[in-house]
C-alpha cells in the first residue's frame, strides 16, 4: 500500500496494476476467453459507437496518433471484446479512455481483463444504462463533502448543483479526462490498491481546494461560474505532489 501512495516504477507499472486488479488470475482462469471473443463480428450497433470514439482517446499519444494505427486497433478490439463478454451491458464511451490507459501499460488481452475488473469490481453499475450507480455515488460524494468542506457543501447548495454536473466523468473515467497525466497514474497506483474510496478522496480535494473558502467563492458567485471553475480546475490543485499529499 505505501508503495502504490508513493508511486508504481513505471517499468513495473503494468505488472503491477494486473496484479493488484486481480485482472491476472482472471485471464489465467479464461484462457483463451479473449481471442475467441476477438474473432466473434460483434454487435454493428456498438461497433459504430466505438468507431467513432477511437480518435478521442489520447490523440497526442503515439499510440493513438493515426487513425487505423495500432492503438487505435488495440483499443478496437478491447472495446468490442467488452460488448461481448457483457452483452446486456454493451459499450459506455466512458470505458474508452479507461481501456487506452489501460493499453499504454498492457498488451490487449491484459488490458481486457483488467477493464473487466475495473467494471466489474471497483467500480461495479458505472457503465449500465441508467447510470444508478454513479448518480448514488454523487449522493455519497456530496454527504461526504459536508464533513470535508461544510463552505463548499454550502456554496454547492445553495446554487442547487447536482454532483452529477461536475463529478460523472471524474468518476466514470477515473480522472484520466481530467488530471494532468503524472497525476492520473499515481491516482491510478493509488486506486488499483485501495479501491473507489481513492476516486472519492481525490474528488473531495479538488472540491475542497476548489470552492472551500469566502476567498474562492467570490469569483464564482453563480451556478455558472461555479461551473466553468470546476470545468477549468486550478493546475496547483491537481500537480501530482499536492494531490497525492491531500489524498
Amino acid at each position: 500500500r505505501l508503495r502504490c501512495q508513493k508511486g508504481v516504477p513505471p517499468s513495473l507499472r503494468g505488472r503491477a496494476w494486473q496484479y493488484l486488479s486481480g485482472s491476472k488470475v482472471k485471464l489465467e482462469q479464461n484462457m483463451g476467453k479473449f481471442d475467441e471473443l476477438d474473432l466473434l463480428p460483434g454487435d454493428p450497433k456498438w461497433l459504430d459507437v466505438i468507431e467513432r470514439d477511437l480518435h478521442r482517446q489520447f490523440p497526442f499519444h503515439e499510440m493513438f496518433v493515426s487513425r487505423g494505427g495500432h492503438g487505435q486497433q488495440d483499443l478496437f478490439r478491447v472495446l468490442k471484446a467488452y460488448t461481448l463478454y457483457r452483452p446486456e451491458e454493451g459499450y459506455c464511451q466512458a470505458q474508452a479512455p479507461i481501456a487506452a490507459v489501460l493499453l499504454m501499460h498492457m498488451p490487449a488481452e491484459q488490458a481486457f481483463w483488467c477493464l473487466v475488473q475495473i467494471c466489474e469490481k471497483y467500480l461495479p453499475g458505472y457503465y449500465s444504462e441508467k447510470l444508478e450507480a454513479i448518480q448514488l455515488d454523487g449522493q455519497i460524494l456530496f454527504s461526504l463533502l459536508h464533513k470535508v468542506s461544510p463552505v463548499a457543501y454550502k456554496h454547492l447548495s445553495k446554487q442547487k448543483i447536482d454532483p452529477i454536473l461536475y463529478m460523472t466523468e471524474w468518476f466514470m473515467c477515473a480522472f484520466s479526462r481530467t488530471l494532468p497525466w503524472s497525476s492520473v497514474l499515481r491516482v491510478w497506483d493509488m486506486f488499483f490498491c485501495e479501491g473507489v474510496k481513492i476516486i472519492f478522496r481525490v474528488g473531495l480535494v479538488l472540491l475542497k481546494h476548489t470552492l472551500g473558502s469566502s476567498d474562492k467563492l467570490k469569483s464564482c458567485q453563480g451556478q455558472y461560474e461555479t461551473m466553468e471553475r470546476l470545468r477549468a480546475l486550478s493546475p496547483k490543485i491537481m500537480q501530482e505532489t499536492f494531490l497525492v499529499q491531500e489524498v
